[in-house]
């Protein structure tokens, strides 16, 4: 094998089957993965949760999951250089591990990304139903809210990235632009007294709940794959691609980070635990009623709300695309590959995204289950595994390529760095497993039942290709040069 460098290349295509190439720059790319992170509904609705089980210590937390994903980013991110392919984490394993193991890795893709939306439209639908409740005393049903917004943001992913940029820019500006007004209150407020740092004293970490908060901590980073998912449409990928990553690895580890800090100190370290577990759903506004004014309350009610549009925006792109890769490697049904003709963006994949998310949140929801307590719970809970899971396959997957592939130099990128991320991901999914329960409510048995879906889904997708002869990932990943 020559060491000359080789990009993986999508082939051209024509019309209807190819994905507008140039169309996303670095800043496109980091809108759509931290928008998809929903800084805001995160914030608010998973942090009080990590307090209410890990005390002051949840920013170092963050901090900890950071370097995790950073680890995992080394290698992910040199291999990167010779795949574009809107395939992720399949087209990566695909690379290292060969046809049937990336097969099986879309299974679990599917069962991922499908179940994490299921549980976030219906956390979104509790969100907004208690907004406009609140605001105009309109006490309609949560499956009424869902199903009209997962209309709206269905239509805008057929619509394309453009239009959403736009959407998504403002949506988290604002975002941003609250939560530092946050800091700032609690700053100023504080005087500059009692600006305790105790939240990232190394003891901290030694918590009984640090596996549960470091699962909760995981979840707000499993979009981050969404910027080698766009990796076709991006402007010079072996460039923006890598940028973008880190970029928003910095970023959401910094704002969570950050504003957790905000929130310790504003209610005390030595308080802030009970209060959470207290007032799960208000501590946060509380915070900001108190030392900003009842302005920023209200306006952080009403971006949660957005910041849930914004990520779920964000996730139907990245999800449409894999859903496209796939079917281009005939591992999916072909229609599923086809874009719109003015806008080039996989429409008819947006489109079945969004029934099956819809099919499968009404027949929950109409049939009675908590929003929160059975769909929101079982369906992250089962996604964030999935995701681990998958990081896994991905790091193995990356160490063999470059074992095999003389492609590059560098031992630490090339074999620390991915035997390093191997070992974390296995630690990181034992505490998943062991922790599993501790994330659920209602009945914690049948919520574990979910997780065969898992072992399930990868089996079938590897037995797939002995049926179907024709699936061929060379299609999404062909060496070039």
């Amino acid at each position: 094998m020559s060491n000359t460098q080789h990009e993986v290349v999508v082939p051209p295509s024509v019309g209807e089957t190819h994905l507008k190439s140039n169309s996303l720059g670095f800043i496109g790319i980091a809108f759509f993965v931290v928008s998809a992170a929903a800084p805001m509904a995160a914030f608010v609705g998973a942090s009080p949760v990590i307090f209410s089980v890990m005390g002051p210590g949840v920013p170092l937390v963050y901090i900890l999951v950071a370097l995790v994903i950073a680890v995992f980013a080394v290698g992910y991110l040199k291999m990167s250089r010779h795949i574009v392919s809107a395939g992720g984490f399949v087209a990566y394993i695909s690379r290292g591990l060969g046809r049937h193991a990336a097969t099986g890795a879309a299974g679990i893709v599917l069962v991922t990304y499908i179940s994490l939306q299921v549980g976030l439209w219906a956390q979104f639908g509790v969100f907004a139903q208690q907004l406009v409740s609140r605001l105009f005393g309109l006490d309609l049903p949560v499956w009424v809210w869902v199903l009209a917004f997962l209309v709206i943001t269905t239509a805008l992913t057929m619509r394309g990235v453009d239009l959403n940029l736009r959407i998504l820019g403002v949506l988290l500006g604002l975002e941003i632009i609250a939560i530092a007004a946050l800091v700032i209150g609690v700053v100023a407020g504080s005087g500059g007294r009692d600006m305790s740092l105790v939240s990232f004293a190394p003891t901290q970490l030694f918590q009984p709940g640090l596996g549960v908060a470091v699962l909760f901590v995981f979840a707000c980073f499993t979009t981050f794959e969404a910027t080698t998912v766009f990796a076709e449409e991006a402007r010079e990928p072996r460039r923006t691609i890598p940028r973008a990553l880190f970029a928003v690895i910095v970023f959401v580890g910094v704002f969570y980070t950050v504003a957790t800090w905000a929130v310790s100190v504003a209610v005390g370290p030595d308080k802030v635990q009970d209060a959470a577990t207290n007032d799960l759903a208000g501590i946060i506004f509380s915070v900001a009623g108190k030392y900003v004014g009842p302005w920023l309350d209200i306006t952080m009610q009403v971006l949660v709300v957005s910041s849930f549009i914004a990520m779920l925006i964000g996730v139907q792109n990245m999800f449409s695309r894999y859903v496209f890769a796939l079917a281009w490697g005939r591992a999916l049904p072909k229609q599923l590959s086809r874009v719109s003709r003015k806008s080039q963006v996989p429409a008819t994949a947006a489109l079945v995204n969004g029934i099956v998310i819809a099919v499968i949140l009404m027949a929950f929801l109409w049939s009675g289950a908590d929003p929160i307590v059975i769909v929101f719970s079982w369906f992250v809970a089962l996604g964030t595994v999935g995701f681990i899971v998958m990081m896994g396959f991905a790091s193995v997957s990356i160490l063999v390529f470059f074992i095999r592939e003389k492609l590059e130099r560098g031992f630490w990128s090339t074999r620390v760095a991915p035997i390093a991320a191997i070992v974390l991901m296995v630690t990181v999914l034992v505490i998943a497993i062991a922790n599993y329960d501790s994330m659920l409510s209602g009945d914690g048995s049948i919520a574990r039942q979910l997780l065969w879906f898992i072992p399930v889904a990868f089996a079938a997708g590897a037995l797939l290709p002995l049926v179907k002869k024709d699936i061929d990932f060379d299609r999404i990943v062909a060496a070039g040069g």
